[in-house]
């Protein structure tokens, strides 16, 4: 009977392969898109979502998907896009053939999207130009970005009195009032008159 050496380690590093198997295949690299017993896509369709001074563009990649299969929605902040990629058995010939490997996915899909701003739901358009649907989303009134004008500060007004008692007649400050020099008196401060 022979003996081996157990190593802890050795078990920890598959440990951590089994982990990083999961990992990958749960979130990292799944496929595109692949329908479920549901029928529903399971992936997801990639977009870019990008926003300017008066509007929110998204854009999708649909490669294979004809335009009239193409379904968008908005409904407040949020963009539907749904279809179906036709396909799937019509490319097998005479059902001789059998698959070794297959990648291209088939059936329905859909994606959600919540935009960073609300739109104006009445004047959305979209395209669809070599594969890759284009939805432009004009931001509503309310959230467009406007610019305020900031004016200069307002000149004195006539009579103010100064922080050391005298009352200047006019924005350069000269003048007095009375006859005494400048001073006022406190029945004039106090509104009364001299």
């Amino acid at each position: 009977m022979s003996l081996t050496r157990w190593d802890p380690f050795g078990e920890m590093t598959s440990l951590r392969q089994a982990m990083d198997r999961l990992f990958a295949e749960s979130f990292v690299s799944s496929p595109p898109m692949r329908g479920n017993a549901l029928g529903q896509g399971s992936g997801m369709v990639p977009l870019d979502v990008m926003e300017t001074d008066d509007a929110v563009v998204v854009k999708a990649s649909l490669p294979g998907v004809k335009p009239e299969d193409v379904d968008v929605s908005v409904h407040r902040n949020v963009v539907t896009i749904s279809g179906e990629m036709r396909g799937g058995g019509e490319d097998e010939g005479d059902g001789q053939g059998r698959y070794h490997h297959r990648e291209r996915w088939y059936g329905r899909f859909q994606r959600q999207v919540t935009l960073p701003t609300d739109v104006d739901t009445n004047a959305c358009d979209a395209s669809f130009d070599g594969g890759v649907l284009t939805i432009r989303l004009p931001k509503s009134e309310e959230a467009r970005p406007r610019r305020i004008s900031v004016g200069s500060a307002r000149p004195a007004i006539e009579g103010r009195r100064s922080t050391n008692g005298t009352e200047t007649s006019g924005p350069s400050g000269s003048g007095g009032a009375g006859a005494s020099g400048g001073q006022v008196s406190d029945d004039e401060r106090a509104g009364r008159g001299a």
